[in-house]
């Protein structure tokens, strides 16, 4: 005999204590009458339901609820028919057979198919994806597509959602590129114009320095914006100029570093510039090349060391932000603890505003500890 305290327990007692699933509440249709349980699946209903589905070929459930309890004392039973109407529980206990004459009068009160509005209780996991996942890959298939005819550190696809990309090398040239159909055995088609864009005269290129990244703007198919990362050499551009990472805000004397590799503290230094492809062409989509010179100066630092500075740039999928990634600056271990250090920009993702007022850029950005 079967004794629960409350129409609470006794439905946890039918489903066995499973794991509650965050979609339950598609267990109990949204129509016009309050439900206290979910449609318990039978077999009955399966037959005749127009919206056949895995659940429509289990266990009748709701047979083995009434073959199972029927006969049990049940202490404010959610089965009693008051309730089908959004009645209130009986404070009373009641035997399944006192109110319902067989199981077919129990299942056809209670028993339900899967349908478009709701799916059925069968006492297991409830399962809303009848597809079966496909299969996880063994491997990764790899095409060669080019001969290497530029050392590519970057690539980015066109933004007008083309089979075209962008690949830019770490010396600082841009191309623009068509990627051959998967299988087709083809290689890298480049436009006529040859390079989109050559930045070599202010990307300072050595083993770690180069053009960092590059983000074309999410409305550049009309206004033809995008941003280049990279690194400069103060020593060799009068516009190599931002401020040094290491300074009195955050606890470093840059005259207290030394040189690292032959370079000076925030001899070189990373840069964010906009730049302009649109040109004198109403369709900014079919430009196969841009001006390289400098539009707006977004953001410049001096980086600490020589290795170790990251530069990626991204737009966020949604919010128009870009994305700014820096390393924690280099040398062994971070010893000034930049990337730890919440005043200090190395080690950090910064989020740029710039489609704000220039000059504002920076202080509109928001900062990620790494």
């Amino acid at each position: 005999m079967v004794h629960t305290n409350s129409h609470a327990d006794f439905v946890l007692h039918l489903t066995c204590c499973h794991k509650c699933n965050p979609y339950s509440a598609e267990l109990f249709d949204a129509g016009p009458k309050i439900r206290t349980i979910p449609f318990l699946c039978s077999s009955a209903s399966s037959a005749t339901s127009a919206h056949q589905s895995k659940e429509s070929t289990v266990q009748d459930y709701c047979k083995i609820v009434w073959d199972t309890c029927k006969d049990a004392t049940i202490h404010n039973s959610p089965f009693q028919p008051p309730l089908q109407g959004g009645g209130r529980l009986p404070s009373s206990s009641s035997k399944l057979t006192d109110a319902w004459q067989s199981e077919s009068d129990f299942c056809t009160s209670f028993g339900g198919a899967p349908s478009n509005r709701s799916v059925c209780f069968s006492g297991s996991t409830v399962s809303f994806n009848a597809t079966q996942p496909s299969a996880s890959p063994k491997g990764v298939c790899l095409e060669r597509i080019d001969n290497g005819s530029y050392a590519y550190l970057n690539m980015v696809p066109h933004p007008d959602g083309s089979n075209r990309v962008f690949l830019g090398t770490q010396a600082g040239k841009i191309v623009l590129a068509t990627v051959p159909d998967q299988g087709s055995g083809g290689t890298l088609q480049f436009s006529e114009a040859g390079l989109f864009v050559d930045l070599t005269d202010q990307v300072h290129f050595d083993s770690t320095f180069g053009l960092m990244g590059m983000a074309f703007h999410p409305d550049f198919a009309t206004n033809g914006r995008f941003f280049a990362s990279y690194n400069c050499d103060r020593t060799k551009s009068p516009s190599c100029s931002g401020r040094c990472s290491c300074n009195s805000d955050v606890g470093c004397d840059p005259s207290k570093l030394g040189t690292d590799n032959g370079a000076q503290p925030c001899q070189y230094q990373v840069v964010v510039s906009e730049y302009s492809a649109k040109g004198s062409s109403s369709n900014v989509s079919e430009v196969t090349s841009a001006d390289p010179t400098e539009v707006k100066r977004i953001f410049t630092m001096g980086l600490p060391y020589t290795n170790n500075h990251g530069g990626q740039i991204l737009f966020g999928p949604t919010d128009g932000y870009l994305y700014l990634m820096m390393g924690d600056g280099g040398q062994k271990g971070d010893p000034f603890n930049f990337a730890q250090n919440k005043k200090s920009l190395l080690g950090k993702i910064m989020r740029l505003d710039i489609d704000s007022t220039p000059g504002k850029f920076f202080e509109k950005a928001s900062f990620v500890i790494c």
